[in-house]
């Protein structure tokens, strides 16, 4: 097999590789070999003419496209090991030449690793996140607990406020005239839930029971249908039923009813430590993404189409095997969303950039800092993956392959590499801008 690089621009290359005439004649029988019992020739049985028959008959090319698709993933796997470039992204194949007798040539273009050229990336400066828990904020935590604890009560002897849970018939009329899914029977909605467009919970407040009440509203501009949008209309509702919901007492006996806790005071006690940690947690986050940011901003890559491309694909796959876990296909996904995969690949493409330079920018950072990443490291990785799929160590290590190592222990180095950038930051108070607009620290 023969192989020349062509170096392009935007660290793209162009791959030529050419098979000889004899791997070509084998893929050539093997493709005869699969089609001929689909083959009719007059004067032999399905799979009973020869093959030079058979080429003298549909022409010697009849078999050039299945040899070529025979011969091509193992001829491309076996140029790009022996390249000795490291290629991102998935190639753009085209095969040149192609003749019995005398072999085939094909182009691959790909991607090749952009080289990093690294900034700043130790004392990298980032805000200090306030982890500090108000008391409004473990009140707020505890109101939200006892509205989910709250019950309802039928009310017969006031009208409609705000936060009632009611039934409802309506019917929805523009210009007099009564419009397509604009009737409900029996409809629950909850006052001030958003549930509705605006205006229509409002016009709600103060309606009493079994008494019609007009709700005037206006459509907004960019309301689903068409036809409606921007318009104003007229909704006759009856209110049917009316309930209240009652908060339990914020006291011991709900501090016991809600948490392990016998006292109030305890349970908020724990409420502001789970909120801490909830806090600290996504300070840790935020800070991790800060200094990846910054690293990033402050380094220079020339990234090729080809390789977002490819990752654009591989997030594609990543959200359908989610979609799939969820009992959902993502052509389902697709239709009921109404989203193409044009637009799907789109809406994926900042994702996939970040994805890509954060990858390339810590790879840089532990290559510069010598980052290894040693055989209990990997030991370990695959100890953690075996135990979460209930497989035995030996037997994951079998499956998962030469490559697949190399994958993962490229995956340890640039955690290690992000742990370094993180632990090498620094935190900084958050600048407050005056009123004059001027910065202060």
């Amino acid at each position: 097999m023969g192989l020349q690089l062509e170096k392009l621009e935007h660290n793209m290359a162009k791959m030529t590789i050419e098979v000889g005439a004899e791997e070509l004649e084998k893929a050539l029988e093997k493709a005869f070999q699969k089609q001929k019992n689909k083959i009719n020739i007059p004067g032999f049985r399905k799979g009973k003419a020869p093959r030079k028959l058979v080429e003298k008959m549909y022409g010697p090319e009849v078999f050039y496209e299945d040899a070529a698709n025979i011969l091509i993933p193992d001829a491309y796997d076996k140029a790009v090991e022996d390249c000795g470039e490291e290629i991102v992204s998935s190639p753009k194949i085209e095969v040149t030449e192609i003749e019995a007798g005398k072999g085939m040539v094909f182009t691959a273009e790909v991607a090749l690793k952009p080289e990093v050229t690294l900034g700043k990336y130790k004392g990298v400066k980032v805000d200090k996140a306030d982890t500090t828990v108000t008391e409004e904020e473990v009140a707020a935590a505890i109101d939200k607990e006892r509205e989910s604890n709250a019950r309802a009560v039928n009310v017969t002897d006031r009208a409609v406020k705000s936060g009632d849970e009611t039934i409802i018939d309506f019917e929805g009329f523009v210009d007099g005239v009564a419009f397509e899914g604009g009737k409900g029977e029996n409809y629950p909605l909850t006052i001030g839930s958003n549930a509705f467009i605006p205006g229509f919970e409002d016009g709600l407040i103060g309606a009493e029971l079994e008494k019609e009440v007009d709700v005037n509203v206006t459509f907004p501009e960019n309301y689903q249908a068409e036809e409606l949008a921007g318009k104003p209309a007229v909704f006759k509702c009856v209110v049917k039923e009316i309930k209240e919901k009652i908060l339990p007492e914020l006291d011991d006996e709900f501090a016991a009813d809600v948490s392990d806790f016998d006292t109030l005071a305890e349970y908020k006690e724990d409420v502001k430590k789970n909120l801490e940690e909830r806090k600290a947690a996504n300070a840790k986050r935020e800070k991790v993404d800060a200094v990846v940011e910054a690293v990033i901003a402050d380094a220079k890559m020339d990234i090729p189409e080809a390789m977002i491309e490819t990752t654009q694909r591989q997030l594609m796959d990543e959200y359908a095997q989610n979609m799939q876990a969820q009992g959902l296909s993502l052509e389902q996904y697709m239709k009921y969303t109404g989203l193409d995969v044009d637009t799907l690949m789109e809406q994926l493409r900042p994702q996939a950039e970040d994805r890509i330079k954060g990858r390339l920018v810590l790879g840089a950072v532990a290559k510069a800092e010598n980052i290894t990443v040693t055989e209990e490291d990997y030991e370990e990785e695959v100890k953690s993956m075996a135990e979460a799929y209930g497989i035995e160590l030996e037997k994951a290590k079998e499956m998962l392959g030469e490559s697949a190592k190399k994958s993962i222990m490229e995956d340890i180095a640039i955690k290690k590499a992000q742990e370094f950038v993180v632990e090498n930051a620094k935190e900084v108070k958050p600048s407050k801008k005056s009123a004059a607009g001027d910065s202060e620290e």
